[in-house]
């Protein structure tokens, strides 16, 4: 039998929820109050019962209980991998201390056992040396239609500093009423606790919504036509960035980015298992060289982050492809462009990279043929309708080598 890795905090109350015996465990503070009056259910002594209490010195939990078990829970000791709490307490507790979940601060987290049930390929760990699941200690996975406000502070009337898609993972912090302050991707604020999954119901969803991702550890990886160092080259990827993972071999990887499959080598990049994370919503500053209208458009375009997106779509509330994006904001501004990104790219004045300002055009591609297009918001970033899986993202401008850079707005 599996044990539980028991996490005691500084004069916490510690609330662990027994799933197998249909009753309830609380761990008594330093006044021997319970949590909300929850009582000890499952059977064990009113010794015990008023035992389970939280040193702030790191002293043994020392009354009535065996040394064993005291060590255990004070130390923090993963208990989790092929033995049981063998420590003189009745199989029914040692059976509801491994199913349990624990609530820290009123959110539900995860034992160690339970993570221990999760395919292997999620697993990790952090730089405390805690379980990680796909990176999170305290995995917390969005479920929304759509997409997510992240807010500054935890109310509706907070400033919406970030958005986050539906099946995203994040760090859980702590909980305010019904807001819950998460950390995902760079940013780290406050969402309403109604969308997110935590705990077992959390870790029953990572299979769904975790995504193999390949990360490049040199500059300009080369994503070429076949798996072989003769295979025509299809474009570059950048140092950091990341291509989801079509199929994984010895020596090279299959990968699509954007919608284009092409092979990288195994030997220039990482794999792991991925959740989506949010984007931040930093708006862009009015300053030299940038007008009002750009700085409008490339605002209007970002509060579409979070979005659907749908091949062939052009609803920016529905979803849009990417080139449906780019079409239907610069409608707003008076720009018609054709529902192709081949065709944009034919238009405007084409200029380098190097003269882009917020408000133009990136287009990208295989080869010679452009295939996808974003907006450049500035600080070397885009926004774009990326793929059906990320929806509209920000994203860095040169992830992949960009073919064309054009400019519509005068």
């Amino acid at each position: 039998m599996k044990g539980l890795k028991v996490k005691v905090l500084s004069c916490a109350v510690v609330i662990a929820t027994v799933m197998s015996m249909g009753g309830t465990i609380a761990l008594h503070n330093q006044e021997g109050k319970t949590k909300e009056g929850l009582l000890l259910t499952s059977g064990v002594s009113t010794t015990l019962s008023n035992s389970l209490i939280c040193k702030e010195d790191g002293n043994l939990l020392q009354a009535g209980i065996s040394s064993d078990l005291a060590s255990k829970i004070a130390a923090n000791i993963d208990t989790s991998f092929d033995y049981s709490l063998n420590a003189g307490i009745s199989d029914s507790l040692s059976e509801a201390l491994m199913t349990a979940s624990i609530k820290e601060n009123d959110v539900t987290l995860t034992s160690t056992s339970a993570k221990a049930d999760v395919d292997s390929k999620y697993i990790g760990t952090n730089k405390k040396g805690n379980t990680t699941v796909c990176g999170y200690e305290k995995l917390g996975i969005v479920h929304v239609d759509g997409n997510l406000n992240i807010r500054k502070t935890s109310s509706k009337k907070g400033k919406i500093i970030g958005k986050v898609t539906n099946k995203a993972g994040c760090e859980i912090i702590k909980q305010d009423g019904d807001w819950t302050k998460i950390s995902s991707g760079k940013v780290t604020g406050w969402i309403d606790s109604e969308y997110l999954l935590t705990g077992e119901d959390a870790l029953d969803k990572v299979d769904e919504c975790a995504v193999c991702v390949a990360k490049s550890t040199t500059n300009n990886l080369r994503v070429r036509s076949d798996a072989s160092t003769n295979a025509k080259i299809l474009t570059t990827i950048a140092k950091n960035e990341k291509v989801e993972v079509v199929e994984e071999g010895e020596d090279w990887i299959k990968v699509d980015v954007n919608g284009d499959e092409g092979y990288i080598s195994a030997d220039y990049a990482d794999t792991k298992y991925e959740l989506d994370t949010a984007s931040s919503l930093a708006q862009l500053q009015s300053g030299e060289g940038t007008s009002d209208t750009r700085v409008s458009l490339v605002q209007y375009a970002l509060s579409f982050v979070g979005g659907r997106y749908v091949w062939g779509g052009t609803s920016l509330t529905n979803g849009v492809d990417c080139s449906g994006f780019t079409m239907r904001i610069y409608q707003k501004y008076g720009v018609s462009l054709p529902h192709y990104s081949g065709a944009q790219a034919s238009g405007g004045s084409s200029i380098s990279s190097s003269e882009a300002r917020p408000g133009d055009l990136f287009f990208y591609g295989s080869g010679g043929h452009i295939s996808h297009v974003a907006i450049y918001i500035g600080n070397g970033q885009i926004v774009h309708a990326s793929n059906s899986r990320t929806g509209i993202i920000v994203s860095n401008a040169f992830y992949r080598d960009p073919i064309k850079v054009v400019r519509y707005l005068n």
